[in-house]
């Protein structure tokens, strides 16, 4: 879905909000704990060194989204650098994933509604799906709406979360940093598999890259901007809650350190905290998902339907958003039903979204000029590789969805394809062996 000549609407600091509550988002909330629980105190270190990754990670996508600002994001890049067929398997593989990892982020929230009011795993299911249905909403009625809201809820979330830290420094506790490495080595690398969810959010902005008014410009600007202060928060927070925390660290880990330092009437404010972090960063990603969503459709990669409502100056494709947080509930509703947490498919969405960095990578090596551009690539995609292996078997969810796609394109041979402008033409010879294949699977 290529952005008209004259550029979208996004202004820098637009940008910069919805790509900090894509990025910072709702591992800022219950991960630190869950870090603590995998690696101890050295799950620092896997903060540490994901926050270095995230480097090269955002100067890669920031870079291709400068140079080809497209709906499609991280499919687009895959069609231009390996074809129709690699952009099909990750563009399904990840627009898929946005609606089963939305339980799992307004589930981090709910768990601090919870907490704060009480009900138990009734109340987490229903501010789960209220929070769902707001962010749609809130999509429906166009990027800039969501875009200005989402540039209130920045601001006060970073506000929060540094007075959270600052208040909790005098609290600091060094015996808690010892023993330093609790589960070994190998904690750090678990702590780190499910960090990666923390650091998700440089790919799906990818998708809105075509929104902002001048993306070469602008594009690097918010993404400089928000890898400061994503640094400075998630740093800050870790820190605090194995300091001050240590091995007490509950669910809701924000709370108990903005309790300690003011008492339990803070709690709420935490909650408070909670449902912005989420709101923000669902909000993000289903505008990136849908169109992706609506870029696949018009591409000829997925159902026709999903971008069928695109056009007369129309920028939100509401038929995309529709499936993705109507699949949301689905998933929502389906885990309330077998007993599962929220939190149940948190791998499954990492591994996807590692994947995705893995291709993105991969395609920003061959698309981006020599210099540092390059090297930023080859990094983020040594990296990527090593974030998948970290994931293990959760990854397998992901390649299937992508192969399932590429089946539903294989099994519609005859379809019209329209390709963008700035893209090259789609590959129209099909491979009958995979045909046959797809046909009997």
């Amino acid at each position: 879905m290529k952005a008209p000549a004259e550029g979208g609407s996004l202004s820098v600091l637009q940008g910069t909000a919805l790509t900090l509550a894509a990025v910072l988002g709702t591992g800022v909330i219950s991960l630190p704990a869950l870090a603590i629980d995998a690696a101890g105190p050295a799950s620092l270190v896997a903060w540490a060194a994901l926050l270095l990754i995230s480097v090269p990670l955002a100067a890669t996508f920031a870079a291709l989204g400068a140079r080809h600002p497209d709906g499609g994001g991280v499919s687009t890049y895959a069609r231009l650098a390996f074809g129709e067929r690699a952009a099909t398997m990750v563009g399904w593989g990840f627009f898929l994933a946005i609606p089963i990892g939305a339980p799992v982020a307004a589930g981090f929230a709910a768990s601090y509604v919870a907490d704060a009011v009480g009900g138990g795993r009734t109340t987490e299911v229903v501010v789960t799906a209220a929070v769902i249905v707001v962010v749609a909403v809130m999509n429906w009625m166009g990027i800039q709406v969501s875009a200005r809201v989402q540039l209130g809820i920045a601001a006060v979330i970073a506000t929060l979360l540094l007075v959270a830290i600052v208040v909790s420094l005098p609290r600091v506790d060094v015996d808690n940093l010892t023993p330093f490495l609790t589960h070994g080595w190998s904690g750090v690398g678990a702590a780190a598999a499910l960090l990666v969810w923390a650091f998700a959010g440089w790919e799906i902005v990818s998708s809105l890259s075509g929104e902002y008014r001048h993306p070469r410009r602008d594009i690097g600007r918010a993404t400089a901007t928000t890898l400061a202060v994503v640094t400075v928060l998630y740093l800050g927070i870790a820190f605090v809650t194995v300091a001050v925390l240590g091995g007490a660290a509950g669910r809701a880990p924000l709370a108990d350190l903005l309790a300690g330092a003011f008492g339990d009437w803070a709690r709420p404010l935490t909650t408070g905290i909670a449902v912005l972090l989420t709101v923000g960063a669902i909000n993000a990603y289903f505008a990136g998902a849908s169109r992706l969503g609506a870029s696949l459709a018009i591409t000829g990669a997925a159902p026709r339907w999903l971008g069928s409502d695109i056009g007369d100056g129309r920028r939100t494709p509401r038929h995309a958003l529709a499936f993705v947080a109507g699949l949301g509930l689905v998933v929502t509703v389906g885990e309330a039903v077998l007993g599962q947490p929220t939190d149940a498919t948190l791998l499954v969405t990492t591994g996807t979204f590692a994947l995705v960095y893995v291709v993105g990578t991969a395609a920003a090596v061959r698309l981006l000029p020599g210099g540092w551009p390059r090297v930023a690539a080859i990094v983020s995609f040594v990296a990527s590789v090593g974030l998948v292996v970290l994931t293990g078997p959760a990854v397998l969810l992901p390649i299937a969805t992508g192969l399932a796609g590429l089946c539903w394109t294989l099994r519609r041979p005859s379809r019209a394809r329209v390709a963008s402008a700035a893209e090259p033409e789609p590959h129209q010879g099909r491979d009958v062996g995979e045909a046959a294949y797809c046909a009997e699977g």
